[in-house]
């Protein structure tokens, strides 16, 4: 198994309108995204790492902190992220392409390891390999990977803007057309939507400091386990952000993706731009 040719593209911006310059908030003494860095850097089978931001001046800052944690930073357009992502990959010559976005600070290093495995060690049987179609860890270890023919036929023929905001629909919702594949946790459990590490809220920014704060002096590279066993522990820390538990983006597009239900997503508790 080689990752010569894989490449992990981990999108980034300070565009966001529920916590504006989420990524940049402080965890510890460094950002979120350089500590997100440390743990996806910290897997074994990434490849070459890079960031993906937006030619908007915001985002100079997110430039600048990728050049003092020595990480590549590509820069392209706002809202098409689906090109942002194939235009890295060719640049880069991957072979094989990982999505993992900027709001999952907490990811456990032996997630993206196990879903890169399952998808590598199997050359030729799917197109795009996940664990979120349908998903079963807790919000905030998302992982995909997809061979760089399925990215560059999806930036090809994906036309909706679901499909190009969010990079992989159009691979995915056609299961007629790519080969799928789907990683789910060994445990047998489903937190996917009862256990929300997800930097996208304040209230989330408060329970992933608290983490954070709590366990990474002892163990930098804490992992799945020690993050359940603190929430076990302590379980304050894991109502900071109750009410956005099970909330993703896509209750936004119900009506277009096929193969994504109501029961897999709900609304927000309050207003979203709050």
């Amino acid at each position: 198994m080689t990752v010569a040719q894989v490449v992990t593209v981990i999108q980034a911006r300070r565009g966001s309108t529920r916590l504006p310059g989420k990524v940049l908030l402080p965890l510890g003494d460094a950002p979120a995204l350089a500590r997100m860095l440390e743990r996806v850097r910290a897997a074994s089978l990434v490849g070459t790492v890079l960031v993906a931001t937006t030619t908007d001046l915001a985002d100079d800052e997110i430039e600048r902190l990728c050049w003092k944690e020595r990480i590549l930073c590509v820069r392209g357009h706002p809202t098409d992220l689906l090109d942002r992502h194939y235009q890295a990959a060719r640049a880069l010559g991957a072979t094989h392409v990982v999505k993992i976005p900027s709001d999952c600070p907490l990811i456990d290093p032996a997630i993206i390891d196990r879903v890169l495995r399952f998808h590598l060690s199997r050359p030729g049987w799917f197109d795009y390999v996940s664990n979120l179609h349908p998903a079963t860890y807790p919000d905030g270890n998302d992982v995909e990977i997809m061979t760089f023919e399925a990215l560059q036929r999806a930036h090809r023929e994906a036309n909706r803007p679901a499909e190009r905001e969010h990079t992989t629909p159009y691979i995915w919702d056609n299961p007629d057309r790519f080969r799928i594949g789907n990683v789910t946790w060994e445990s047998g459990l489903d937190y996917s939507m009862t256990h929300r590490w997800v930097l996208d809220y304040p209230e989330d920014y408060v329970l992933i400091r608290k983490v954070y704060e709590t366990l990474a002096p002892q163990s930098p590279r804490f992992r799945l386990a020690e993050i359940l066993e603190l929430l076990e522990a302590h379980p304050e820390i894991a109502e900071a952000n109750a009410m956005h538990r099970g909330v993703n983006w896509y209750r936004h597009c119900l009506g277009e993706l096929k193969t994504i239900t109501a029961a897999q997503t709900r609304s927000p508790a309050q207003p979203e731009s709050a």
